[in-house]
């Protein structure tokens, strides 16, 4: 009796184990759609176009699903030479796979005035727009398009070539802007000062609740006319702001009226982190349980890696 216990238990285990293995092997095949791309969303729009959606021909149909696009982040580090694809040509695809219901963009390092133009022609319904570190976005290309920018809500334009004039453009189409960021380098301006942009940020920008402008140029006059304006500001960075001196009353009107304030001499250190963080990879190994019979052919990854290589066109194909 014990030999033929023995030898049932075993086969007991052997299935369990048989069966284990093979819901081990279908969950991530099995898993709502929704919850499948709500794991893609996570990896960002590179990682989705190199990587995920050759994984499975699930993974592949919900990737080119407009929904998945609302938002795209193609963040970087600006090491675009060591890059074996184009960004722009990248996300000009995204965009397009987006079908008009673009609300959100990060084209930090490598966005040109063309990239934001075509942005801007392919959505009515940007909300929320990073160009930091864009120095190929000038004040006549941005100017270009602010009309087409009604409901933007948030605006990163950080270390670049946008001055004054760009801001007051920006301001007067966007009536809905509440965050504003405008920071510069970190280091100080010797003898420098300038309220260029903060009084153009006055002027037109009186719905602010966030505002950001670490090194800039501004001094007490433009800081009076910023809080003078815009009465519903919550936030307001001002490190490495050397011309300002909250000293006295100025100090005491900034402490009463604004809930978050960074004063000049405040740590820099969240900046820095925050302006060259990643964007985190995709794992090289496939996720458990996905199936090799549900794998994409070589030619199906090839094609698409192509159209994104640097120096090569970008190709209607592309599915």
């Amino acid at each position: 009796m014990s030999s033929w216990s023995s030898a049932d238990s075993a086969v007991s285990s052997s299935k369990e184990q048989s069966e284990n293995d093979e819901r081990q092997t279908r969950n991530w095949l099995d898993l709502p759609r929704d919850v499948t791309a709500a794991i893609l969303l996570k990896l960002g729009a590179v990682e989705i176009i190199t990587s995920a959606q050759s994984v499975c021909t699930s993974w592949r149909s919900i990737s080119k699903d407009p929904t998945m696009w609302r938002a795209i982040d193609m963040r970087n580090l600006g090491d675009l030479h060591d890059m074996p694809y184009d960004l722009e040509i990248m996300c000009r695809h995204a965009v397009d796979r987006s079908c008009g219901q673009l609300v959100d963009i990060n084209v930090e390092h490598f966005g040109t005035d063309d990239l934001l133009k075509y942005i801007t022609d392919s959505t009515s319904h940007l909300r929320r727009l990073r160009l930091a570190w864009c120095y190929g976005i000038s004040d006549e290309g941005l100017c270009e398009v602010a009309g087409k920018l009604p409901l933007l809500e948030e605006l990163d334009i950080s270390i670049g070539n946008i001055n004054d004039d760009g801001i007051e453009v920006i301001g007067l189409n966007c009536p809905n802007l509440k965050s504003f960021k405008f920071n510069t380098q970190v280091f100080t301006w010797p003898y420098i000062e300038s309220d260029d942009e903060a009084l153009a940020i006055a002027r037109t920008m009186p719905e602010l609740r966030h505002l950001q402008l670490v090194g800039n140029k501004l001094t007490n006059t433009g800081l009076c006319a910023i809080l003078d304006s815009c009465s519903h500001l919550e936030s307001l960075d001002l490190r490495h702001c050397s011309n300002i001196n909250l000293e006295g009353p100025l100090g005491k009107r900034c402490t009463e009226q604004i809930k978050d304030l960074r004063r000049p001499n405040d740590p820099t250190n969240d900046y820095f982190d925050a302006s060259m963080r990643d964007s985190g990879s995709f794992d090289e190994d496939y996720p458990m349980g996905i199936s090799d019979t549900d794998f994409l052919s070589d030619d199906d990854y090839e094609d698409d890696f192509y159209a994104f290589s640097d120096g090569s066109d970008f190709s209607d194909n592309i599915g």
